[in-house]
């Protein structure tokens, strides 16, 4: 039997990832990160005039993932607690002997590591925002489509009051909008990592700001104002970030799951083949409102973990920084599959209006009630406007209730109290609101 050779190829993890994003995640591409960031930092050398221009090349030439063995690297991190430390003695072994003193050249363990894995979240990041683009573009067509389309509106659990279908997936819409562009700018911001040993640049002389400034250059990362060894906050910002976007996905899949709750019907998701069950040959199950949920629940665990980790103590972290690595990457792993589902989903989507119209009218009109309410106010006061309506709402009928109100009656009409029972009467501003997220999103995809 085949091993697995990649996370992405796991039994399990397949179903809370996705393959391009988990592909730039594995093992071989963190390695190429790492040795990009040795390439890096001996071209960066090779610009400040401290080494000579064909020792940097030489440097760079072995500096490919597929002549080292990621395995044997983690096992030999072991001894060091980190992977960079025996990587840089196999790179200094495979270099002609005039570049092995240029090696990792004043730098630190962890100027690598960090640099490596904001490479890894620069270059996974592509694919999970073409994938949340996609989630995006899907609510901004369901907000178009039923800007008008009326439906209950629930709070508490309950059935509450009017509101269109488009208002709510304007919400969908906005949260991941909102969620791309923190991400986004997350992503801008992650600086490159050079301090040396201690945070002092001590290992270039004068040097020193000249190097980190090409080092960032060359691996196309920020330039920081300083070290960040000790300062977690681009990590913070990160974490945040892919929190807040499977949070944004968490919320549209919850809602999409209790929408298509039989008795609920309104909404279902799409695809061929999809939502089975081993038991129940009726059924079709929403799978990716199920996974996204289930993704969005874990990730506050990891983020938690990065912000406990963040406390660092002096000028170097003893276990803060080493417990972040694998959060960040389980974070990077569950917001991709969570984006390319949702992406899915809202894609797929079938909305049931004829549905939601019923749901709307199974209670008679109680829905209404703050409407007739509001109506009395002007006339009788808001709290016996309030309290008259509530009597009327444990009648069997509530608009004959209403009508045979000798109060009511006195203020309004037959046609007043079915202007007031109308849905679509009652919805505000709710039509303006969904223009209006249109256009912020339009705004920001223009």
């Amino acid at each position: 039997m085949k091993p697995s050779s990649s996370p992405s190829e796991s039994l399990l993890r397949g179903l809370s990832g996705a393959v391009d994003v988990d592909a730039e995640l594995d093992d071989s591409h963190l390695l190429q990160a790492l040795l990009d960031a040795e390439a890096a930092l001996a071209r960066a050398g090779a610009d400040a005039g401290l080494l000579p221009g064909p020792v940097a090349d030489e440097i760079a030439r072995h500096c490919h993932a597929d002549r080292y063995d990621p395995a044997a690297l983690g096992t030999a991190a072991d001894a060091a607690g980190n992977p960079v430390v025996p990587l840089v003695r196999e790179l200094t072994a495979a270099v002609a002997p005039p570049a092995r003193a240029w090696v990792h050249h004043g730098a630190t363990s962890q100027d690598i590591l960090d640099s490596a894995l904001a490479l890894v979240v620069t270059r996974a990041a592509g694919p999970l925002l073409r994938h949340l683009d996609a989630a995006t573009d899907a609510a901004a067509g369901l907000t178009r489509a039923h800007r008008d389309t009326v439906m209950v509106a629930r709070t508490l659990g309950q059935q509450a009051a009017p509101t269109t279908f488009g208002l709510k997936a304007a919400g969908w819409l906005l949260g991941l909008h909102d969620a791309r562009t923190r991400l986004a700018q997350a992503r801008a911001a992650l600086p490159a990592q050079l301090g040396g040993a201690v945070g002092t640049l001590a290992g270039y002389g004068p040097s020193g700001l000249v190097v980190a400034d090409r080092f960032a250059a060359h691996l196309g990362l920020a330039a920081g104002p300083l070290p960040w060894h000790t300062r977690r906050q681009p990590v913070l910002d990160l974490a945040a970030a892919l929190g807040g976007l499977l949070a944004a996905a968490g919320k549209v899949a919850l809602d999409v799951g209790l929408l298509a709750q039989t008795e609920v019907g309104e909404v279902a998701e799409g695809g061929p083949g999809r939502g089975g069950s081993s038991a129940m040959p009726h059924k079709r199950n929403p799978v990716d409102s199920v996974l996204v949920t289930a993704a969005a629940r874990r990730g506050p665990g990891l983020v938690g973990t990065l912000f406990a980790a963040a406390g660092q103590e002096h000028e170097r972290a003893t276990g803060g920084w080493h417990a972040e690595w694998e959060p960040l990457l389980d974070l990077l792993h569950l917001a991709g599959g969570a984006a390319a589902r949702t992406a899915r989903m809202l894609g797929n989507l079938r909305v049931h209006p004829q549905r939601m119209r019923a749901n709307l009218d199974a209670t008679g009109g109680l829905l209404l009630a703050e409407a007739v309410a509001t109506r009395l106010a002007p006339a009788l006061g808001r709290a016996a406007a309030h309290d008259l309506v509530a009597r009327a709402a444990t009648a069997a009928s509530f608009r004959d209730a209403l009508l045979a109100d000798p109060d009511v009656r006195a203020h309004l009409s037959v046609a007043d109290v079915d202007a007031a029972l109308d849905p679509a009467g009652w919805l505000g501003s709710a039509a303006t609101l969904v223009d209006r997220a249109l256009e912020t999103y339009e705004r920001g995809t223009g």
